[in-house]
């Protein structure tokens, strides 16, 4: 049981300093700093100007669509990285995959552009 507890000292002690520097650095700020914000600091912001309406409204779908569609063509990039990596060991089966997968999102990409998906009225 010694022999575990001394394998582990070492992880508690850091764990102990960290703790305690934290505590300093939040304490101290709390010490040096004005503790009595104007109600221009406690006003919420949203980009650049003064909150309206209710923050509970319906955002429409089309922002929705357009995260899920950069979401997609977001991790078609991410595919290319490993591919790309491996190209010389995958050899034609391998590229011919990927021209596959590029041709099927190319696709999609084209029907949701003919959809008007893509449109912003």
């Amino acid at each position: 049981m010694n022999g575990l507890l001394a394998e582990y000292l070492p992880i508690l002690v850091f764990f102990g300093i960290a703790v305690g520097i934290v505590c300093v650095m939040v304490g101290g700020s709390y010490l040096v700093a004005k503790q009595h914000p104007d109600s221009e600091k406690l006003s919420p912001f949203e980009c650049g100007f003064a909150p309206f309406g209710d923050a509970r409204g319906q955002f429409d779908v089309r922002f929705y669509l357009v995260a899920i569609l950069f979401i997609i063509f977001d991790l078609e990039v991410a595919f290319l990285f490993p591919w790309a990596s491996a190209f010389g060991e995958i050899g034609m089966v391998g590229f011919w995959s990927m021209m596959l997968f590029l041709g099927v999102l190319t696709v999609g990409f084209v029907y949701e552009w003919k959809k008007g998906a893509l449109e912003w009225e």
